[in-house]
């Protein structure tokens, strides 16, 4: 009974295992495929930004932590640029006048996107069960997510993130 037990117990883990990694390929297949709004009307096509890490940091304007956050990531990008490494891209969860007052005072060096409150259903989808901000998904060279963080990010926490690419 317990090697039964055992054994159905290891085929649902395993099933459940495949299913998740099978729904993460499909996720992240879409979110590629995917077309965002900049703040100064250009698109971001996300498949531009195949090849290299991606840090996709959800973000707002009226979220205290998300801003204290920008310039440590704006530095990030700027240092993982310069040695062809991490880049990231901020995903506001807000309207556009506000992200675009909030660039213009304090610009980072990363393109941002703005995704309007729906951004807070797209983070949902990539784990944010609490759709609290800021919020991050980290993504591999070859477009796998492979980590996700609820809530900012330290100097050490980033500096761990870039020996991870």
């Amino acid at each position: 009974l317990l090697t039964g037990s055992l054994a159905l117990t290891a085929a649902v883990a395993g099933g459940s295992w495949a299913w998740w990694r099978e729904t993460q390929a499909q996720q992240a297949q879409a979110l590629w495929a995917q077309t965002f709004e900049r703040p100064d009307g250009g698109l971001i096509r996300m498949d531009s930004l195949r090849g290299r890490p991606l840090l996709l940091n959800f973000w707002a304007t009226w979220c205290p932590p998300c801003v204290e956050e920008m310039p440590l990531l704006s530095r990030f990008h700027s240092q993982q640029a310069a040695q062809g490494g991490w880049q990231v891209l901020g995903l506001a969860v807000d309207n556009v006048t506000p992200v675009r007052q909030f660039l213009n005072r304090s610009p980072v060096a990363f393109a941002v996107a703005v995704l309007g409150f729906g951004g807070l259903d797209l983070a949902f989808e990539w784990g944010n069960s609490t759709r609290q901000l800021p919020f991050s998904v980290a993504f591999n060279a070859q477009g796998r997510p492979i980590d996700r963080k609820l809530g900012a990010f330290t100097e050490a926490e980033l500096a761990q993130q870039a020996r991870r690419g």
